[in-house]
């Protein structure tokens, strides 16, 4: 690749960097970091790059969601599993509504670091870094829990690990066994109406098991476990390089690309495997509204990835950017190699959003269309607390499926901040939350998080959509 190597981005300016007080501990940690082994493998991205290029296409749904800033403290079992299970729930009632496979993509193991709009702040008159998330430094506000500590950087590359392990082993030992999906307890889901609903979906689910037990199809092992890919926002670009490996490409059906006599795979003979840089801290990686300058560090380090990548985009987006920022960073112009997370807010998409879309079909790239319904409707209560309105994020969502649909686009998943636990951060759904009951349990250390219930019902909803346009779809065809 012209001119890129893992450590070219450190010649570009840089957003939202780290200034540590100690050089010599950086350098340990990142030398530490460069011989750990990969937390994920080229076949598990190669698997997800698969999957977006249907997404792209329109075959597949991908989900997206998790927490907003991952704490080290949330690397035990049953907040873990609280996530998966969500997760599954919500991909199940997505399949029945959307009617295509679902790509699942959790914000968890190594979503650890946030942008900030300021370096510093001022707690109690004193000035202090701002909390910059578990990998940098600590939440407690004080001046020497503040400072950027990069013995961190090992312990997020632990945490992530020992999270990993802990997903792929309950994956791999039936968590997702369509067999059982009451199973998947509704915790804190009490709401009558949503509690039906789904139990009504989980029943139409076991027939159909039931029937391909019957006639003796019941032999595929993907009723029994899923794939849950990993993600985070490539924030640290140290961090990443540390991770980054020059690796064999896995060899797919694809990557071959005829068969003649005097091929070297037909006559026996090998070729050499060709290789490629992977990010190793994760499967999907993406560069957010921050840091997406097209001559800055984090565009010229993600242009050399093999993994997918996901680029935010707001109002501050010109189409003309847009498009020269896919030149960057997909020159090849592989289908879904790119996923465009769109961040507008309800009261803006419309202005922006169809634009976008034209700019991206006149292009000729095809990326994954996702919506993120969250931080452009982030605001503040009266008494200064952060919050979100279930029915702002619920509007984008519905005018991101109209407006792709309008434009003869796609609307390929939505990406969420949420969370399994009872928490009480964002406002509305059907369990009628007040800005006077967001103190009950508001725990997040970043932005407000939709709570298992919100969330269930979300997924409801768009499932809803879905079927309302595939029905509307069958009359206009009658």
């Amino acid at each position: 690749m012209d001119g890129w190597t893992p450590d070219s981005w450190t010649s570009k300016p840089i957003k939202q960097d780290v200034v540590y007080d100690d050089p010599q501990g950086l350098q340990s940690a990142l030398g530490k970091l460069r011989t750990l082994p990969p937390l994920v493998t080229t076949q598990e991205i190669a698997n997800l790059k698969k999957n977006l290029r249907n997404v792209a296409l329109g075959k597949a749904f991908v989900l997206q969601g998790g927490d907003c800033a991952e704490l080290f403290d949330y690397c035990n079992q049953d907040m873990i599993e609280a996530k998966v299970k969500l997760l599954l729930q919500m991909s199940l009632v997505l399949i029945w509504g959307a009617n295509r496979p679902v790509v699942r993509i959790a914000r968890i193991a190594g979503q650890f670091a946030k942008p900030r709009s300021n370096p510093m702040e001022v707690v109690d008159g004193v000035e202090m870094p701002s909390f910059r998330g578990d990998n940098i430094n600590s939440f407690p506000a004080t001046p020497e829990s503040r400072k950027p500590d990069p013995s961190r950087l090992v312990s997020a590359y632990f945490h992530s690990a020992t999270t990993l392990n802990y997903m792929r082993a309950s994956l791999s030992s039936g968590l997702a066994d369509l067999h059982s999906p009451l199973d998947w307890g509704l915790g804190h889901v009490i709401t009558p109406s949503i509690k039906e609903k789904y139990e009504r979906i989980v029943s139409q689910v076991k027939d159909s098991l039931r029937f391909m037990q019957t006639v003796g199809i019941d032999t595929d092992r993907g009723v029994e476990t899923v794939d849950i890919y990993t993600s985070h926002e490539g924030l640290l670009l140290e961090y990443e390089q540390s991770l980054t490996r020059l690796l064999k490409t896995p060899t797919t059906s694809s990557t071959i690309t005829e068969h003649h006599p005097t091929h070297p795979i037909a006559t026996g003979t090998t070729t050499s495997q060709p290789k490629s840089h992977y990010a190793t801290s994760a499967h999907f990686l993406w560069i957010g509204d921050r840091t997406r300058q097209l001559d800055g560090a984090h565009v010229e380090f993600f242009r050399g990835i093999a993994n997918p990548i996901g680029i935010k985009i707001g109002p501050s987006m010109t189409p003309d950017e847009l498009i020269r920022l896919l030149d960057v960073v997909n020159p090849a112009r592989e289908i879904g190699k790119v996923t465009l997370i769109s961040r507008y807010g309800a009261g803006k998409i419309a202005q922006y959003l169809p634009g976008h879309i034209a700019a991206v079909q006149e292009s000729g790239h095809l990326p994954v269309w996702q919506c993120d319904p969250m931080h452009g409707n982030t605001q503040s209560t009266p008494s200064g607390v952060k919050t979100r309105h279930f029915s702002d994020i619920l509007s984008e969502l519905k005018q991101a499926l109209e407006i792709h649909r309008a434009a003869g686009s796609f609307l390929g998943g939505m990406h969420l901040e949420l969370t399994g636990e009872a928490v009480t951060e964002c406002v509305g759904g059907a369990a009628g939350l007040t800005e006077e009951g967001l103190g009950e349990r508001y725990t997040t250390f970043c932005d407000p998080r939709l709570n298992e219930k919100q969330a269930l019902e979300l997924a409801f909803l768009v499932a809803g959509f879905y079927r309302e346009m595939d029905e509307m779809d069958d009359l206009n065809t009658i």
